[in-house]
């Protein structure tokens, strides 16, 4: 019988194992019950996010699935339970670590665009929210997106109203190694950016706000075609929005934190393929 070629969900966890065995160690305390993995967990996690799907809808998928089986090395399938633990140990440390290392597996260049994101709470009932007098807040993610390959590097997440001025500076001093030209819209434009940005070697291309008209020439001087590729940041945002909805199921600020670090984690993978 003719073997069948590989899916485009083989062909991702294969990568994505790969991967994670680089970034983290192989049990996640000295006293393993050695069933499962981390680096099992994470691909499972990684795996929840690109199908878009609860733990108990991809625990019933795994079941009709024993090629994905293979390649992660497990004879058995961990419970919704057990994977909803493991997401609740596994912090935003590992998943950024992991991240990076994923953003390394595309040929980047240094041209990189700053767009911001908005991401709603689960939706939750309005009757039970106003009964429980719960407060959902909105998700402000930042994404730092390479041009030339629309990888995500790094991103910025708040649940508070920061301006976009204030959440540039964090992106730009931790990414220094990989941004040459740094690419942004006339919400970043404040001269601390700009003086951080050259004080760092990196060149800033962000469009000014038309206050006079000497702001509207300094626009149209801008070059059009590099500036251009700004566009991608945006892309890539609309991209994670229509593939994983605009909104988070988790409802504590850290889960999601670590939800919207997958999502990126799983986009540059599959970007990768």
């Amino acid at each position: 019988m003719k073997s069948l070629p590989k899916s485009q969900v083989l062909r991702f966890t294969e990568k994505a194992i790969h991967l994670v065995r680089r970034a983290t160690s192989r049990y996640s305390s000295k006293f393993p019950k050695h069933r499962y993995t981390l680096p099992q967990h994470v691909v499972l996690l990684c795996l929840k996010a690109r199908k878009n799907t609860t733990y108990r809808g991809l625990f019933d998928k795994l079941i009709e699935m024993p090629r994905i089986r293979r390649a992660l090395g497990s004879a058995e399938l961990p419970t919704p339970s057990t994977l909803c633990k493991a997401f609740n140990q596994l912090g935003m440390a590992r998943w950024s670590v992991i991240l990076t290392l994923s953003a390394m597996l595309l040929p980047t260049s240094g041209i990189v665009g700053v767009d911001p994101s908005g991401f709603d709470g689960s939706h939750a009932s309005k009757h039970y929210t106003k009964r429980a007098k719960l407060t959902i807040q909105r998700l402000k993610a930042t994404l730092l997106v390479n041009a030339k390959v629309n990888a995500i590097p790094d991103l910025h997440l708040t649940t508070t109203r920061k301006h976009d001025s204030q959440i540039a500076p964090s992106l730009i001093k931790r990414n220094l190694e990989s941004i040459d030209i740094l690419l942004g819209d006339k919400g970043y434009d404040d001269q601390k950016i700009r003086r951080l940005a050259r004080q760092q070697k990196v060149r800033p291309l962000i469009k000014h706000r038309e206050f006079t008209l000497l702001h509207k020439v300094w626009n149209a001087q801008l070059n059009a075609d590099l500036y251009g590729q700004w566009s991608q940041s945006e892309t890539v945002n609309s991209t994670l929005r229509r593939k994983n909805g605009a909104f988070v199921r988790s409802r504590r600020w850290w889960k999601q934190f670590c939800e919207l670090t997958i999502a990126c984690l799983v986009h540059n993978v599959g970007r990768s393929l």
